[in-house]
Parts: structure tokens; sequence; C-alpha cells
């Protein structure tokens, strides 16, 4: 064997080493994955977040998908003659846009499923709407009625607990009912968050089409690898952030106040995006760390 291969043997003992301590620390510990953007239009990057995925699961993980599928509803929206609307960043739900947003969304749902599977692991897919899981109420944005739309008031936990118990990895799509049993899409930054707070996650990781959180979104020097929840709300406050960014903010900083230990932000375009931010030193995207964290 050369030398150049047997350093290239020990560089992968090394990185294997760096991710050692991060094992331990997590294991049995549950993280909720929020998987959305371009990661889900790319078949090779949707393969890489599932590999990520159940890598975390088979080390000792209890991972938990909630993913979105608004690329894909948008395209089903417009072959069907009409045209996406939002406000606010979120989308105006009439009842035609609902009916085709919970056809794609479960299909989404059961793709992630199969993808799964074929990698060994044993995976479930479900609706908000199964077992009364996401209990939800009418959304306004800004006063303005946005159609079914939904607010998550209460998460029944126990079926997600169930299917962790029996070691299966919950994949969970957004779509809720209010007390009249009536459907509403959710937000799937929002559904992410309000499980990982029912659910005390240890972690929740938001996959995005941006590298994280920016002091000077148009210079990508500023990025900021670690964010107290207070740093988070003076950034809220500057004005430098807009866009979809600044629900995501608020998603994070709503989780770590409610028990979440930590929260990330992640370029899901970037392969193997989770590993890189979970197992080692510096990670590549931001984190938001609770009062505890910061205090290690």
């Amino acid at each position: 064997m050369t030398e150049q291969k047997i350093h290239a043997l020990q560089d992968k003992a090394e990185v294997l080493i760096e991710a050692l301590p991060y094992i331990q620390k997590f294991n049995r510990k549950i993280i909720v994955v929020k998987y959305g953007g371009s990661a889900m239009v790319d078949e090779q990057l949707k393969k890489q977040v599932i590999q990520d995925v159940t890598l975390l699961k088979l080390v000792g993980f209890k991972p938990v998908i909630v993913h979105g599928g608004g690329k894909e509803i948008s395209k089903w929206v417009k072959l069907s003659g009409k045209e996406p609307e939002f406000i606010n960043g979120l989308r105006k739900t009439d009842e035609d846009t609902m009916e085709i947003a919970e056809m794609v969304l479960n299909k989404v749902n059961k793709s992630l499923v199969q993808l799964v599977e074929e990698l060994g692991v044993r995976a479930i897919g479900i609706s908000g709407k199964d077992g009364g899981m996401l209990k939800v109420e009418k959304k306004y944005s800004d006063g303005q009625d946005i159609g079914f739309v939904g607010e998550v008031k209460e998460v029944n936990t126990k079926i997600i607990y169930d299917m962790l118990e029996k070691d299966f990895l919950p994949i969970i799509c957004p779509i809720g009912m209010d007390d009249a049993f009536q459907s509403y899409n959710i937000n799937a930054d929002d559904a992410a968050c309000a499980i990982a707070k029912a659910l005390g996650a240890e972690k929740l990781a938001f996959l995005t089409d941006i590298a994280g959180v920016y002091k000077d979104p148009s210079d990508p020097s500023t990025l900021i690898s670690t964010l107290s929840v207070e740093e988070a709300k003076d950034l809220c406050e500057s004005g430098f952030v807009g866009g979809g960014m600044l629900p995501k903010l608020n998603n994070c900083i709503d989780a770590i106040e409610n028990g979440v230990s930590k929260v990330h932000i992640l370029d899901g375009r970037m392969a193997h995006c989770l590993l890189l931010e979970i197992f080692t030193k510096k990670g590549i995207g931001t984190a938001f760390l609770s009062k505890e964290q910061q205090t290690e």
C-alpha cells in the first residue's frame, strides 16, 4: 500500500474520531429535520439527505423528518390552470389548492419512505391528520384571510413516540385538522418547530436554500456560525433580515425558548450538510444556542 493511500485512510479515521464525542453526546436523543427547498427537487441531493438522516438513526439518534413540498405544489397548481399566490411568504390556499397540496404532500411523503426503506431502515410516513397528530386553528397573515392555512395549536406526541419506540423513522407531512375536522395546509417550518417543541427535541435542523444567517445578506463573508436568542432577536429588529428568513429566525427563537437545545439553519443544496454540521467542530451553517449550550 502506498504512503498516499495510508494517509487517505488515516484521514478517514480522523473524521470518524472527530465524530465520536457527538455520537456519544446525542445517543438516543431526538432530532427533528425540516426537509424542503431545492434539496427536495434534485434527486441526487434527495438521496444524500436521506442517507444523512438514515446514518443519524443507525448511530443512535432518533430522527424525525418533517417535509414540505412547496415547489412541487406550485408546479401542480400551475398545471391545474391556476397561478400560485403567496401573502407574506405563506401560500394562499383555497379549496382547490388545498386538495392539490394534500395530494402532492402525500405523494412526496411516500417517496421519502421508499428512499429510507431502500437503505434498510424502517420508516412510516404519516400526515398530521393521522390520529389527530396536528390540531390546528385557522391562520391569518397580518389580518388577511389566506384560506385553508393552519396554525398548530396542539401536537399529539404519543403517535410519534410510539413510532420511535418501535424503531421506526417517522416522516411527517404538514397537513392538520381543526376542531371541525376541516383539513388545513401548514407551513412546514411552523410544523417542524411545533413538533420539535412538543417532543422536547435535542436538535431542530432546517434544510434551506441558503447557507445560513448573514449579518449582511449581500456579503457571503458575513455568515454567522452561532447565535444566541438575544442576538437573533437583535438581528430580526435590525432590518437586515427579510423575505423568508424572518419567519425562519422567529421559529428558531421560538424553539430555543421552548426547550429545544440547539437549532440549525443549513444549506440543503450542499451534499451531506447535516453530517458536516452535527459531527464536526466548526459546522457549516448557523446554529442557535440555548443558554445551557452557550456555557458548555
